[in-house]
């Protein structure tokens, strides 16, 4: 691994894309961001300046563009590799404007794969999701599982971009497809964390929103699952676990030597439900939640955690923070940006 090494990461203004950064920086990359701030501002880019005390290779633009892309991979030289984070990512919001997630999600990856293929570039990390199993017959689910009708259309254009893939690898690509979990939390420094634009998508920025008096309450969407409390189980992953997963598939992927394609599941392989979630919070930070039960929301799987004993083999990775430290960090980021605003 050459220390000036150049990986082109899309979307890298945003939550798991900023993280991705820091730790890519920690690793002796140097990351160039494209985004086009079109879910997120500057504020993470400011946070990672301040963390490494210098500037970062910021480029606006929208990735979905060949001709933003192209330049980019002129002007910078030897990109050695793609990061591909830039998405709209809320399940909600895409079962109300299914257009708007097919068009964004889908073509973005064209554009990414055309430009890298015109420029020589084989190795191309894929932000995929647990939403391509839609809701599995086993859990913990393991990447064997056959993907099944997706519950939202955002996890239909996680389906489609894998399927890209694996029919463009074959063409010269090495490719890792990691599918998250959950990702929660923020930066142990509290430089940088999750910043949604308005009503946030993700429980967690509406728990520490609530927590911070800025929401009145948050709603558990249906408490009438068939779960141990009765609500909807995921696998929550601190977000620095997440970033770190893609610094080692990438140095995982250098051993490639022939075309290559292969999604990784990312998650702790533990089930939490949204209440133990909010009990979690809870109790990391002392405080008290004003929480309400509401209706089930359309597009949410009822159940779904990692069998992540494959990047583990593979890759010697395992997440290492508890879903408490998660909280804590989560929090700590809130109260920061609070007091900035």
């Amino acid at each position: 691994m050459k220390s000036v090494s150049k990986i082109l990461v899309t979307g890298g203004a945003g939550f798991i894309g900023a993280h991705t950064v820091a730790e890519l920086i920690d690793a002796g990359y140097h990351p160039i961001i494209v985004d086009d701030l079109s879910t997120s501002d500057r504020t993470l880019l400011n946070g990672l300046k301040d963390l490494f005390e210098k500037e970062i290779t910021f480029y606006h633009g929208d990735c979905g563009d060949n001709q933003v892309l192209n330049s980019i991979f002129e002007k910078e030289k030897n990109i050695s590799a793609v990061m591909h984070f830039a998405a709209f990512k809320s399940v909600g919001e895409s079962v109300q404007e299914p257009l708007k997630y097919y068009r964004n999600n889908i073509n973005s990856l064209l554009s990414v794969l055309e430009s890298m293929k015109r420029h020589g570039v084989e190795q191309l990390i894929f932000s995929s999701s647990c939403t391509v199993y839609g809701q599995p017959d086993q859990i913990p689910v393991n990447e064997q599982a056959p993907f099944k009708k997706a519950e939202s259309p955002y996890g239909a254009t996680k389906q489609m971009c894998e399927r890209i893939l694996e029919d463009t690898y074959k063409g010269g690509f090495k490719i890792i497809s990691l599918r998250y979990f959950n990702p929660v939390g923020a930066h142990p420094s509290g430089k940088i964390g999750e910043l949604p634009v308005g009503i946030p998508n993700n429980l967690v920025p509406y728990v520490t929103q609530t927590a911070a008096g800025i929401r009145e309450k948050i709603t558990v969407f249906g408490n009438d699952y068939p779960t141990s409390d009765g609500t909807c189980v995921r696998d929550y992953i601190h977000v620095s676990d997440v970033a770190l997963a893609h610094v080692q598939a990438l140095n995982y992927l250098q051993g490639a030597t022939a075309p290559y394609f292969e999604p990784f599941n990312l998650g702790t392989g533990v089930g939490v439900s949204v209440l133990e979630l909010l009990h979690s919070f809870e109790k990391a930070n002392n405080l008290k939640l004003n929480v309400q039960i509401g209706p089930r929301r359309p597009g949410d799987v009822i159940q779904v955690y990692a069998d992540p004993s494959r990047i583990q083999q593979a890759m010697n990775w395992k997440a290492k923070y508890s879903l408490e430290e998660a909280m804590r960090h989560a929090w700590d980021w809130q109260k920061k940006i609070g007091a900035s605003k």
